[in-house]
């Protein structure tokens, strides 16, 4: 054998036999088992690497603050625009004027309108004091009206009084002389009285008669008095609460108007207040919906928009119902930025160069327009602070980090369509990191 192996060799020295034992490489041993252990060993490895499983979506920039948003400015009023203060792309500070506009509506032309408004509001007060002065005189008139009824009451009580003891003294009077003059006939029947004397009685009686009666009536025409003084001053207090509940009605049907007056100068001096719109917050204007001098505006019409300088940024991102399981508040998620290049490696975050990263702040209950779910990411400073360049409506590609899984095991989740691990925060690293 070694003499034939020396003879080959000699042989392959020839320059005829080299090129044959290059080209088949007679005589040497092959490796492609090596590499082959090599590639299958260096494969398995890879098949146990971690894999951090994700979730992808699009998405915008926006705020979570509803007043970091852009703002419409709106007019309250209908009216027309007399002069413009800024144009597109200014920035504007809170309370500058944006437009100003002249009125429209032909109950409001008036120039002299809240002066005259004042005038008539005077007049109506003017009006209410001047009742209200009737209504203290009249108040006075029954005060007087019944101090009098009481004084005239008491002197017709006390002329009653003397009036029944009169009547009572005359009717004695009669009695007596009753008495006599027939005690008198009694004498002058038994012969023991003359004539002339029966008569003096018979005078007398029909004296006292007399007197009786003109007690009576006397009597009877003071107390008609009583009851006339009575009605009489009954009828002037009647018509004096008469008069005075008139002014009284007159006191609120003014007030009533002047209440009326009051609110019409308060909406007209609010209204004069609103012909110059004025800026809201600082932003910058954008979106002017009208161009010119003149043009009409409606009732809670758009005249332009202000997008706010400062701006605490959200994404939101859509997601489909069946990844919402996979999502809860305090969950990380890896941002690229339209129009700032990065370097992403799915499965490895920590490999990945130029994204930046979030923390889920909100995961919306309701199904948006789309059919997705609408989850609101904010800017996680403790990894890496979002550019200060980002503006509103810049779009995102968002990646939620959900379970860490070997890599073979992640192959055979997609080859058999399985979703991922369903992966939920640890509550404790929420509270840590919201502390």
């Amino acid at each position: 054998m070694k003499e034939i192996r020396e003879i080959i060799e000699s042989t392959y020295k020839y320059d005829g036999f080299k090129s044959f034992a290059n080209v088949y490489r007679s005589g040497k041993k092959s490796h492609v088992r090596y590499w082959f252990y090599g590639l299958l060993i260096s494969m398995l490895l890879i098949l146990i690497l971690p894999w951090t499983q994700n979730i992808r979506s699009r998405g915008y920039v926006t705020t979570l603050k509803q007043e970091q948003r852009p703002q419409e400015l709106n007019s309250v009023i209908a009216g027309r625009i007399v002069k413009w203060y800024v144009k597109e792309g200014d920035h504007v500070n809170p309370g500058d004027t944006i437009v100003q506009l002249a009125e429209i509506k032909d109950n409001y032309l008036d120039p002299e309108l809240l002066q005259r408004t004042q005038e008539q509001i005077t007049a109506k007060a003017s009006g209410i004091d001047f009742y209200n002065t009737k209504v203290a005189a009249t108040d006075a008139q029954l005060n007087a009206l019944e101090q009098a009824m009481n004084l005239k009451l008491k002197q017709l009580s006390m002329k009653i009084i003397s009036d029944s003891m009169e009547a009572v003294a005359a009717a004695n009077d009669l009695k007596i002389a009753d008495a006599q003059y027939k005690r008198q006939q009694v004498m002058r029947d038994s012969g023991l009285a003359s004539l002339v004397q029966l008569e003096q009685r018979n005078q007398y009686y029909q004296s006292a008669l007399a007197k009786k009666t003109s007690a009576d009536i006397k009597f009877m025409n003071t107390r008609t008095e009583l009851y006339q003084v009575r009605q009489e001053y009954a009828e002037k207090m009647f018509k004096a609460q008469g008069e005075k509940a008139a002014a009284q009605s007159e006191i609120a049907a003014g007030q009533a108007e002047l209440a009326k007056l009051t609110n019409q100068y308060a909406n007209y001096k609010i209204r004069n207040g609103l012909y110059f719109l004025i800026a809201p917050q600082s932003g910058q204007v954008v979106k002017a919906s009208k161009s010119g001098i003149n043009e009409i505006l409606k009732e809670g019409e758009k005249i332009a928009e202000i997008v706010p300088d400062k701006i605490d940024y959200a994404v939101e991102l859509y997601v489909r119902p069946v990844d919402l399981p996979l999502l809860s508040q305090g969950q990380q998620v890896r941002f690229m930025f339209d129009g700032f290049p990065a370097i992403v490696f799915s499965g490895w975050p920590e490999a990945s160069y130029g994204t930046f990263s979030g923390k889920i702040v909100a995961v919306e209950n309701s199904v948006s327009s789309n059919g997705k779910f609408r989850v609101l990411v904010g800017e996680d400073t403790a990894v890496k602070k979002w550019p200060r360049t980002l503006k509103m409506g810049t779009g995102a590609q968002g990646i939620a980090l959900l379970k860490n899984v070997p890599i073979g095991y992640e192959l055979w989740r997609n080859i058999n369509g399985f979703p991922p691990e369903y992966y939920k925060a640890n509550p404790n690293e929420n509270e840590s990191s919201k502390k």
